[in-house]
Formats: C-alpha cells, sequence, structure tokens
C-alpha cells in the first residue's frame, strides 16, 4: 500500500504529502501536445502551414506594389506633357480688325519655318540650312478637326500661292510670313478662306530635328531616289529610317522632286504622319526616357500663339495619328496653275472655285469622307 493509501487511523496521525501534484485542469506547457484538441495542428504548426499563412499577406503585398507603380506610371504620363507645355514658345498671332465669325469644327495653322533661331554654326552645316536672315516657311497646312464625326484633314497651301495680302498688295503667301511674321500670315489665310483659326503652332529647321532624333528616327518610305544637295540628302528610294538631319532634308527637298512645291507638301504630310505613328508606339508610350525625351523636344521646338491651348495641340497631334492610320485626308488646296506668272515671278494660283468649294464644307463643318474635287494636288488648268 503506498502513503497515499494509508489509513490514518493507524497512527491517529493524518500524513500529509506535501509534494504537489501535477494539475490535470491545465493542460502541460512541457509537453507540447498536450492540452491540444483532439485533430488540432501541432502547436507552431508545420513548415508547409506557415507558408500557407504567409500566402495571403505576400501576395496582398505584391499587389499594392504593382498597384503603386500603375499610379505612379499614370502620374508620370500626365505630368510629362504639362511639363513639356511649359517650355512652349509663344507669340502673338491674333489677326487686327474684323474676323470671320466661329465655327462648329476647328481649324488651325500649322507652319514648319526655315527659323535657324538657336541653331550652333554646327548644327547649320550638319542640318545644311545656310545662313540665311529673317524667317520664311518651308510649310503651311491648314488642320480641320471635325466637330461631330467626319474625318480630320490636312489641307496643304503651297508657300506660293499668289494670294491678296492684307495691308499689302496681292503675293506670294510666303510674303506675308516674311513681312508680318504669323500674326499676318493668320490674317491673310483666314481672310482668303474664311475661316476663322483657333490656333497657330509653328515648328522650325532645329525643333523638327531634334524631335525626329528623340524617337530614335522614323520610318519613310521614300519613293524615289533623292540626291539634292541643297538640303544635304542622297536617299535611296525604298523604305528606311531616317534620322534628324536626313528627314529635314527629306521634307525641304524641292530640286530633286519633279513636282517641285506639290511634292515637298505631300511628302510634308507624309511625314508628320510617320512622326505621330512612332511616336505613339509602345517603344516609345513605355520607354520612360524616350516618352520624356521625346515631348520635351517637341515642347521646346513648337512656338504657339498666345490663345493656342494644349487640348489645341493634342486635337492636331490627334488628327496626324488620324491621318497616318488611313483615317484622316491629307489634301491641297484645288490648283488652276503651278506656273502662274506674276510681277513676284512664277507662282501657283488656286482654282477658285473648287477652292471656295472646299472652305464652304469645312466652315459648315461638313463631315468629309472622301477628298473633295480638285484636292488631290493635280492643277485644273492643265
Amino acid at each position: 500500500m503506498s502513503e497515499y493509501d494509508a489509513d490514518p487511523r493507524d497512527d491517529d496521525v493524518f500524513v500529509v504529502d506535501t509534494r504537489r501534484r501535477p494539475d490535470r485542469s491545465r493542460p502541460d506547457r512541457s509537453r507540447p501536445d498536450r492540452g491540444r484538441p483532439q485533430g488540432s495542428p501541432p502547436v507552431g504548426g508545420s513548415p508547409q502551414g506557415s507558408a500557407v499563412g504567409r500566402r495571403p499577406h505576400r501576395g496582398r503585398t505584391v499587389l499594392l506594389v504593382v498597384l503603386g507603380l500603375v499610379i505612379l506610371w499614370l502620374a508620370f504620363m500626365v505630368w510629362v506633357p504639362f511639363h513639356a507645355w511649359g517650355t512652349v514658345h509663344r507669340v502673338d498671332a491674333t489677326p487686327p480688325g474684323p474676323r470671320p465669325a466661329q465655327t462648329k469644327g476647328y481649324d488651325y495653322l500649322l507652319v514648319g519655318s526655315d527659323s535657324r533661331a538657336g541653331l550652333t554654326a554646327a548644327q547649320k552645316k550638319a542640318l545644311t540650312t545656310g545662313s540665311a536672315q529673317g524667317e520664311r516657311t518651308d510649310s503651311i497646312i491648314l488642320v480641320h478637326v471635325p466637330a461631330d464625326g467626319g474625318k480630320p484633314a490636312f489641307i496643304s497651301i503651297p508657300r506660293d500661292s499668289f494670294v491678296p495680302i492684307p495691308g499689302h498688295q496681292s503675293n506670294k503667301i510666303n510674303a506675308a510670313f516674311a513681312e508680318g511674321g504669323p500674326r499676318l500670315l493668320v490674317h491673310t489665310v483666314e481672310q482668303v478662306t474664311g475661316l476663322r483659326l483657333d490656333g497657330y503652332i509653328e515648328i522650325g529647321f532645329g525643333g523638327f530635328s531634334t524631335v525626329v532624333d528623340s524617337l530614335g528616327g522614323v520610318d519613310i518610305c521614300v519613293p524615289f531616289h533623292m540626291n539634292d544637295p541643297h538640303a544635304g540628302i542622297n536617299l535611296q528610294k525604298g523604305c528606311q529610317t531616317l534620322n534628324g538631319a536626313n528627314a529635314l532634308g527629306y521634307v525641304r527637298a524641292r530640286y530633286s522632286d519633279p513636282r517641285g512645291d506639290i511634292g515637298r507638301a505631300e511628302r510634308q504630310r507624309q511625314f508628320l504622319g510617320a512622326i505621330m505613328h512612332k511616336a505613339l508606339t509602345p517603344s516609345t508610350i513605355l520607354d520612360p526616357w524616350r516618352y520624356y525625351g521625346f515631348s520635351m523636344a517637341a515642347g521646346q521646338g513648337l512656338t504657339v500663339d498666345n490663345n493656342t491651348s494644349l487640348r489645341d495641340v493634342t486635337r492636331v497631334l490627334m488628327a496626324m495619328r488620324s491621318i497616318s492610320q488611313g483615317n484622316g485626308l491629307s489634301l491641297v488646296v484645288p490648283l488652276s496653275s503651278l506656273n502662274y506668272q506674276t510681277y513676284a515671278g512664277s507662282a501657283v494660283k488656286w482654282d477658285t472655285a473648287r477652292a471656295k468649294q472646299l472652305f464652304t464644307l469645312l466652315r459648315n463643318d461638313t463631315p468629309l469622307e472622301a477628298p473633295p474635287a480638285g484636292t488631290d494636288g493635280k492643277p485644273s488648268g492643265g
């Protein structure tokens, strides 16, 4: 018999065992499995159970990181154009006196000038620009963006177009820019077309070249062999990537094109579409350095009227994009002669009747689904 079973009556004395007995109502912490409900996992869990417990937390962390990066990227995409817009040059191109009435659609004047402002002697040599003083237009394009439906249109105005210049006698339209800058050019275009211009956008030699280089060159299909020392190019026929210097020569060349200014105007519209096509490719948009470089080059190379907004420029750029995708119209003001003899020398004469019809369509914002009559650049007078 153990001491726990001793009968106290044996010695008339109770024997008390002072040793502490285990309390079975509490789990035994010295044994991890004691006190654990049956079927539950061991205390501390297994390595596999621990990984399962951590997975949701890790997944949420990854999701938050990805979401943060997306928000930063979107903020960057929005900030860059506004930052670049702050570098744009501004001029007063608002014409004096009465102006045509505001129309439903949007009409802009897009000008490529031969300005050499900001170019070093080395850059002038590399771009074969020469060192002529003053400014002239290398291209004049009327951009129409419809308000409701229809295709946007780029309408080239040959710079040798013989038109009345307000405050001056009739002359080649290029003289308006040379004598009175953007303001007189806008005034002239408004009076001869009857269209109220919503904005003025200009890019010079250096700006054009820098924009092309910021994109790593632009892909263009050269229609024929072009060897033109005046433009500094010797390009073979066929599709190729042109850098800034060759691109500038390609859109400037006159003497190597049998159609002269008309052929040059067509190449200019072609190249503007190609620039926007390259600018909106994933290789540009998804590359932050290229996206930033292109945006800044475009901003620093532009000159706009004080009333021209970022939204106006965006409309023009989207019109370029539509044309590059075949969803816009690339036109020329209807012509009757490319060799119209004037006191100012050989000039370009418009087909007055067809030109009025075209400008009426634009004023009324009539949807254009096909090129209007006479806008293919072929003179109606032969």
